[in-house]
């Protein structure tokens, strides 16, 4: 059974685009960076905390073996983790950091696998998206953010949105900057099952 750790519908889409059926458990943890954190590490660390949170949420009462799915995604612009807006004036400020400049989007995926009379094994990795951004003038930043679609988003845009029309070019893993690298996350999801014996 596949357990996605994620309360991001652009995650659930993207995950049922690709075949998997699965069901959602959200992790409550805290996202606080720590203290001199890169963002590679911070996105890794809090897709493996989320997965092994829900993961201990069964671990006692279960008799059925699980894999449990989890992701972060994070935007980094001149050194600055971005990751989603506390309110209009904070999407504003991303948006103008990203205007004009090419950024980072890095998400950090993990899959746990556990079950009965089974060591859990955990795996882990991060996929990063190089992201380019036309110029924004001030007014086309306010317009943006009046659209509301930048509010719970990772760098207060989504590339699958009216973001699109000033993003002339990526480097990498499209789905990653939507939110879940999907061929990452097959390979991952195959790794950590364990062989039947």
């Amino acid at each position: 059974m596949l357990i996605l750790a994620s309360a991001s519908p652009r995650r659930h889409e993207l995950l049922k685009q690709a075949g998997f059926d699965f069901t959602v458990e959200v992790a409550n943890i805290n996202e606080t960076p720590l203290e001199g954190e890169a963002a590679a590490a911070y996105v890794q660390r809090l897709a493996v905390e989320k997965a092994q949170a829900v993961c201990g949420l069964h671990r006692d009462k279960e008799t059925e073996s699980y894999v449990v799915l989890a992701a972060d995604t994070c935007v980094v612009a001149d050194g600055q983790i971005l990751g989603k807006p506390t309110d209009i004036m904070d999407a504003r400020r991303m948006l103008a950091l990203l205007s004009g400049r090419t950024h980072a989007v890095m998400t950090g995926v993990a899959a746990v696998f556990f079950g009965p009379e089974v060591k859990s094994r955990t795996i882990a990795d991060v996929v990063i998206t190089q992201v380019t951004f036309d110029l924004m003038s001030e007014q086309e930043i306010a317009s943006y953010v009046a659209t509301g679609e930048p509010m719970d988003k990772a760098g207060a845009y989504a590339i699958q949105g009216y973001a699109a029309r000033w993003i002339p070019r990526i480097e990498g893993d499209y789905f990653n900057v939507v939110g879940l690298p999907i061929a990452r996350v097959v390979h991952l999801l195959d790794q950590v099952q364990v062989p039947e014996e």
